[in-house]
């Protein structure tokens, strides 16, 4: 007797879960889920949606395998956008596309554009099956969203791939910018896990099975808990105690400042000087008849009118032209043509005039123009080619323009080259030897080395301070964004070379420092605040439940009463509205 009470109470309550999912039947035109489920899905119109029950499957087995590709599309599309936003700092995708097409294109910027869009797209679908799945509503991605997904997916990993091959180092570059990052992705990684939440704990709430539940709420709480504690692996020399900042790395030139005068130019050394630089960069050639000037690339083609002038030798390796046919070339057309940078400033009228005037730089001018200005110098020194009649004297071609020719004081001079460095020391002791690779101190201090010239990939804020404690200095190359001149900065980097002295000379303190104090306050604080608004979700989503078990309850009176045979007569002359 108790059974067949018990099995009529099943059977009642079976009834009762059948009345709640047609009250969840959706008659009256929603907007809010219509706008989901039409950017979504396509499905504008009005029509009776099926509103599955919270704790079961929310879509069909096609749209369940696809969701975990859109998921997919996401992650890669913002790890390239993050990893192309930070490898801003470098043009080696624009100076590679120049080589190979020929012309000058920002293929970068356009890169940059497109990564943002690709990754808005398909955050934006996420978003969107988010909200629907928040609603209890089946997921049904329109087949064009579908192929963009797979657009995106592709693009990304490609993208991804080839830059991988191509320039390696940029992985660096991303492994770098976390130490100046990582606190504000740690607080976007909380901020998402507790707005995912709301849907983790209302399918979980009310999944029907205990293995459902775990399903659900397991690798939430493992991925929650692993970011609750991923800041005791982090590291970022700009968390320190106050006080222990050194002082701000001095700024060298490269090139000068190519991002608002043609580089290698004498323009473009005044506009260094103009803008508070500490010192000058170039890159050092020797003409056919034993004259240096600078010059970065191995030919004429890029940075003068020589296609204009003589257009049968553009390839021809600038060190096998005379001095008095370079000093006719001009130097400075093709930087208001092409273009280079993306942040090139506006430039004035009279900035456009001088620059269209400008020609090759002697580097006995330029080293005059440095002693002037009391100037540091480093340069490159390039080796000229076979047959060439200072192949085997440029280095002596070059001190006797320094040394006889120039009047340089010595010790502005960060003499790089590593050929014959005994004999240049013992002809020019006041210059400051300057090491291009990392060695240990004892080696260098036997050369006599008393600054390290090394590529910021290299970065190291023990290195810098091992070698600060045997008087090595440090300069790192070439570092343009902030964020990276500021890791620079709170690393100990004694100088840095960029492009962009007019910009990195404005930032007056790095843009993250904090102590390991306040550091830890806002760590745990964005720990404690997470935990408490995804308990409250989660107890407000038991309460809800545990409302309507008691209404279930309850309604057994009802079912017993004959109210729910009334109530389901009225249910059926309801209107419905369809597609």
């Amino acid at each position: 007797m108790e059974a067949s009470s018990t099995s009529l109470k099943r059977i009642k309550f079976g009834k009762l879960k059948v009345v709640r999912r047609h009250l969840l039947q959706r008659y009256e035109h929603q907007p809010f889920i219509s706008c989901l489920a039409g950017f979504y899905s396509c499905r504008w119109k009005r029509y009776q949606r099926r509103r599955t029950e919270p704790g079961k499957c929310c879509c069909k087995t096609r749209e369940c395998v696809f969701f975990p590709l859109l998921v997919g599309a996401f992650c890669f599309s913002l790890v390239f956008l993050y990893m192309w936003g930070e490898a801003k700092n470098d043009y080696n995708f624009d100076w590679y596309n120049y080589g190979n097409l020929g012309f000058w294109f920002l293929w970068s910027l356009v890169l940059l554009v497109v990564a943002a869009i690709l990754f808005m797209y398909i955050a934006l679908l996420l978003v969107l099956a988010m909200c629907l799945l928040a609603e209890g509503q089946q997921l049904y991605l329109h087949w064009s969203h579908k192929i963009g997904t797979f657009l995106v997916l592709g693009f990304s990993i490609t993208a991804l791939f080839i830059l991988s091959v191509l320039w390696g180092d940029q992985w660096k570059t991303v492994r770098l910018s976390f130490q100046i990052t990582a606190p504000y992705l740690h607080i976007g990684a909380i901020t998402i896990m507790v707005l995912l939440s709301w849907p983790m704990a209302l399918y979980a709430i009310r999944a029907d099975k205990k293995v459902v539940q775990v399903v659900i709420v397991g690798p939430y709480l493992a991925i929650l808990l692993f970011l609750f504690l991923i800041p005791l692996g982090m590291y970022s020399p700009c968390i320190r105690e106050e006080g222990t900042l050194g002082p701000k790395p001095a700024l060298i030139g490269h090139r000068g400042a190519p991002m608002l005068a043609p580089e290698n130019t004498e323009m473009s050394f005044q506009k260094t000087i103009e803008h508070g630089g500490d010192g000058l960069e170039t890159d050092v050639t020797i003409s056919y008849d034993g004259v240096p000037f600078l010059m970065h690339d191995s030919s004429l083609r890029r940075t003068t009118n020589t296609r204009e002038v003589y257009p049968n030798d553009t390839a021809q390796n600038a060190a096998l032209f005379s001095w008095d046919t370079l000093k006719e070339l001009n130097a400075g057309a093709w930087f208001l043509k092409d273009k280079p940078f993306s942040c090139m400033g506006s430039l004035s009228r009279a900035d456009q005039n001088q620059a269209m005037n400008q020609s090759i730089y002697k580097l006995s001018n330029f080293l005059r123009l440095a002693d002037s200005q009391n100037k540091l110098v480093i340069f490159d020194l390039y080796r000229p080619p076979e047959k060439h009649p200072y192949r085997y004297s440029w280095i002596n071609r070059t001190l006797e323009v320094i040394l006889n020719e120039s009047g340089i004081r010595p010790h502005l001079v960060l003499w790089l080259e590593n050929d014959m460095r005994s004999f240049v020391h013992s002809v020019a002791p006041g210059f400051q030897q300057t090491m291009g690779t990392k060695a240990p101190v004892e080696d260098l201090l036997m050369d006599n080395i008393v600054k390290l010239n090394l590529a910021y990939t290299e970065m190291s804020s023990e290195d810098i301070r091992k070698y600060a404690e045997a008087n090595i200095t440090t300069n790192l190359y070439v570092i343009n964004e902030p964020w990276l001149f500021s890791l620079a900065w709170c690393s100990g980097a004694h100088s840095v070379t960029t492009n962009a002295v007019h910009t990195l000379k404005n930032l007056s303190q790095p843009l993250f420092l904090m102590t390991p104090q306040q550091y830890n306050i806002m760590w745990i604080l964005t720990d404690l605040a997470s935990v408490l608004l995804i308990s409250l979700i989660f107890a407000l989503h038991w309460w809800r439940e545990r409302s309507f078990s008691c209404c279930a309850h309850d309604g057994g009176s009802m079912l017993e009463s004959g109210t729910y045979n009334k109530f389901r007569t009225e249910l059926s002359n309801m209107p419905a509205v369809v597609a």
